[in-house]
């Protein structure tokens, strides 16, 4: 494992422990050039999910994706990193427990919005803003609407 500090590509493991449910493994490591101390996580490798796009090419689920336009529709919220990794959690395991091993953008996106929706109520209508490509103020204020009927 590559140091993030100095990128020597030797590093020991300091400490293991179970995380998240046994689903993962967190291990603390040292560099051996520059001695600091950083985290990394080892998951099970699963079969790849393929996402379908909107203009139909098809590219490889790449969670880290989810979560930077996640992190832009809570940034200056108080929401924790450690919610929205959760939530990300939570979509790829029903997307990995599905039979279809391609999904559409459309559908993580959906997924997504139900969780933000859950999380922060303004960082949905962020995410809603940029994933739904509203035109119009009117089509925005169709969204407003209908969040607040649903309080």
């Amino acid at each position: 494992m590559k140091c993030p500090y100095c990128f020597y590509p030797e590093s020991k493991v300091i400490d293991s422990r179970p995380a998240e449910d046994g689903q993962k493994i967190r291990r603390r490591r040292e560099c051996i050039k520059c001695a600091k101390r950083f985290t990394t996580y080892e998951s099970i490798e699963s079969q790849p999910l393929i996402i379908i796009k909107r203009d139909k090419s098809r590219q490889v689920f790449d969670r880290n994706k989810l979560l930077s336009g996640m992190l832009r529709a809570c940034e200056k919220r108080p929401v924790s990193l450690q919610t929205l990794e959760n939530a990300i959690d939570e979509i790829e395991s029903q997307l990995q427990n599905s039979f279809d091993k391609e999904v559409t953008s459309v559908q993580i996106g959906e997924m997504a919005l139900q969780k933000i929706k859950n999380i922060d109520e303004i960082a949905y209508v962020r995410f809603a803003s940029v994933y739904r490509d509203f035109n119009d103020i009117e089509s925005f204020m169709d969204e407003l609407h209908g969040l607040m009927k649903n309080k």
